[in-house]
């Protein structure tokens, strides 16, 4: 199926006393860009995360927002500095003999003094934090890639629409070009007989005349190759083969599509053509657009 390079994706899971949230959304891009938000806790995890994100999406700029609640009581503990406490004693005693002072210092003072008393995060489980975080990575993928694998329908179905009007443009071009030939043909000799009156008009000269005349605006070549782009690209949309990479092959064919279209605009001296050709690039360009948007 064609995908959308544009998704968004989002999965909460919740396992004993945990909560893990996963949120993508994706724009247009070149390449794969994958930008993670996350609490720095789980910063062990970054390539695992990439790794398990790379199922979900080949092409797009991907903003991922994770966000972890931990609602167990052992979360983090207070530790007791012992060596500090004893330090800050020992120079309170210290002062008390300096300054002759009696030392009335409390076990409820000495608490208050910095890094006496401290709060320690608990260590993680990795294993079961990483159990966790996979179940919501992949809900959210999932949701993700339904989500572009949508709009790449409603595209597929957009562009083929398209490709079908620029190939009956096309072929309105074929079958007009040779009229055209014969129009000049009739008209160069009614100019000729104007001229002439009632001398007899050399029919080599004519001839040759309407012969150089079909080689500047044949455009046969070009409607070939743009015919066959458009068949191409119209195969390579609704092939049920696999579509990594689709959307660079479908900007290259777009791209030729162009060239043609305005080598046979270049050409043309019809204004029939000429507006066909218009509308031709016109719809090129629309699905050159468009096609920026698969992945």
């Amino acid at each position: 199926m064609v995908c959308s390079m544009t998704g968004f994706g989002r999965c909460e899971v919740t396992e004993g006393q945990r909560k893990y949230t996963v949120e993508l959304k994706s724009v247009n891009n070149r390449y794969l860009d994958i930008n993670i938000k996350m609490p720095k806790k789980f910063n062990a995890f970054e390539s695992a995360i990439r790794a398990e994100l790379k199922n979900y999406m080949k092409r797009g700029k991907v903003d991922v927002f994770i966000s972890y609640e931990d609602f167990s009581e052992s979360d983090s503990k207070v530790k007791y500095n012992k060596a500090i406490a004893e330090e800050y004693f020992n120079y309170f005693k210290e002062m008390s003999t300096d300054f002759g002072l009696d030392n009335d210092i409390r076990v409820s003072v000495l608490s208050r003094f910095p890094e006496v008393f401290t709060m320690e995060e608990e260590a993680l489980d990795e294993d079961e934090v990483w159990s966790g975080l996979k179940k919501a990575i992949n809900g959210a993928g999932k949701e993700f890639f339904e989500s572009r694998a949508k709009e790449g329908e409603f595209l597929c179905k957009d562009l083929t629409e398209k490709l079908d009007v620029m190939y009956s443009n096309v072929e309105f071009i074929t079958e007009r070009s040779p009229i055209i030939i014969q129009e000049y043909k009739t008209k160069l000799r009614e100019k000729i007989q104007d001229l002439l009156e009632d001398k007899q008009i050399d029919e080599n000269r004519i001839a040759m005349e309407v012969t150089i005349y079909a080689d500047k605006v044949c455009v046969d070549e070009e409607l070939t190759r743009l015919r066959s782009h458009i068949l191409a690209t119209k195969d390579t949309l609704l092939s049920e083969d696999d579509k990594d990479g689709i959307g660079r092959k479908l900007d290259f064919l777009a791209q030729e599509m162009n060239r043609e279209a305005n080598t046979i605009l270049s050409k043309s001296t019809d204004l029939k053509i000429s507006d066909v050709g218009i509308a031709l690039k016109t719809d090129i360009e629309k699905v050159r657009e468009q096609i920026q948007n698969i992945e």
